[in-house]
């Protein structure tokens, strides 16, 4: 066994200090956050799109 399959394979970024932000850069980080939401809202609609048009190809009538 390797020793490197015990490690996590992501590790989480540090959380930004918000204290050093102005409130544009705030309202700026909030905006890049949003559009990052919804690219994996996105992300997940598109796959459990492909997963439904998989199960209904599958099903037995």
């Amino acid at each position: 066994m390797n020793l490197d399959d015990l490690e996590p394979r992501k590790v989480k970024p540090a959380p930004r200090d918000l204290g050093i932000l102005s409130v544009a850069e705030l309202n700026d980080y909030i905006a890049e956050l949003e559009a990052e939401i919804a690219r994996a809202r996105a992300a997940i609609d598109a796959k459990q799109s492909h997963k439904n048009a998989a199960e209904a190809l599958f099903k037995r009538p």
